[in-house]
């Protein structure tokens, strides 16, 4: 089932992405803000019983209506449900219309529009950076992206339907993601978090996105330059082990050449979690050129089909056996 269901939901969303804007998205910002404004007390404890009301109680959620619907409708519904939550789960088109207007910004030449778009996409200063940062940070910021809007998600639901539970992966890995993105923003009466729930979030961020990131690293290692993409992930990890997306930034460095890292964006807030997710030292490699958003992209489809056909022999040696 996982394989047919990842399959179909690639298929929907590049074929009718979801609007950025819609009912679903925006119950899932009001449910991880009100459980904060109702449970957080700012003690270490009671953090950890926030964050699993938001994230393990939609999860259950998830689960029962999967088994309600095999048990009681049959197994194409459950398909049908599954397909719909990694359709919204899941996806490239949920990020990639800021890529492709900063893409096709630089290509005609108007580096201002693309500077505008980058600074309105990641709520950023951007000032006046040259084209080559441009293109760099537009690089790193979709890398880091697509492994939480595509990879991530594939891993841990395909990973959990191994034993029946692969709804339950997909939604506590994007709401686990979202959450921790959620709580260290101000929200709309410009309330903060408590330090208790904003360290508890991303503690369980880094501990759950830890395997994930490494095995997108790893694809991009496979399909890429492999040795120079290892060399890369084995140097960043050695100087920052906790560091999730700097793995998957050095390996995308290394897979395509190409030099990522250096003096990351200023929130307009001093906002560090909205900070580039590069650090301040750089990879070595080619300068970023426009050019290489094409390798990008052909890098990241490569790693898909990979897995693809990965899940598809694990689904068909499971039939068969």
């Amino acid at each position: 089932m996982s394989f047919f269901a990842i399959l179909l939901a690639l298929v929907l969303e590049q074929a009718r992405p979801l609007n950025p804007v819609n009912v679903i998205y925006t119950t899932m910002n009001r449910w991880i803000a009100w459980v904060a404004r109702t449970f957080d007390a700012g003690v270490q404890h009671q953090a950890w019983i926030t964050w699993g009301i938001t994230v393990i109680g939609p999860a259950l959620l998830t689960m029962l209506t999967h088994w309600s619907l095999e048990w009681g409708l049959g197994w194409l519904f459950a398909v049908v449900w599954n397909v719909a939550l990694l359709y919204v789960t899941l996806g490239f088109r949920q990020f990639s219309h800021h890529f492709t207007a900063i893409r096709e910004a630089l290509e005609n030449g108007d580096e201002t529009k693309a500077r505008e778009l980058l600074a309105e996409w990641q709520q950023v200063q951007v000032g006046q950076i040259p084209r080559s940062e441009i293109v760099r940070h537009v690089i790193e910021y979709s890398m880091i992206a697509a492994h939480r809007h595509v990879f991530g998600v594939f891993f841990w639901y395909a990973a959990l339907s191994i034993v029946g539970l692969g709804p339950v992966g997909a939604v506590v890995y994007r709401l686990t993601e979202l959450a921790q993105r959620r709580w260290h923003e101000p929200a709309a009466d410009g309330s903060l978090a408590s330090e208790a729930l904003r360290s508890v979030a991303s503690r369980a961020w880094l501990a759950l996105d830890w395997l994930p990131s490494r095995m997108t690293a790893l694809g991009f290692a496979i399909v890429g330059s492999f040795e120079d993409a290892m060399d890369g992930w084995r140097n960043h990890a050695q100087n920052f082990p906790e560091d999730n997306d700097g793995v998957i930034l050095a390996a995308t460095a290394g897979a395509i050449n190409i030099r990522l890292g250096g003096a990351p964006l200023q929130a307009p807030l001093q906002d560090e979690e909205a900070a580039a997710p590069s650090g301040g030292s750089s990879t070595p490699g080619r300068m970023p050129e426009v050019a290489h958003f094409a390798q990008v992209v052909g890098l990241v489809w490569r790693t898909v089909i990979m897995w693809l056909v990965l899940v598809a022999l694990l689904t068909m040696a499971n039939l068969l056996g």
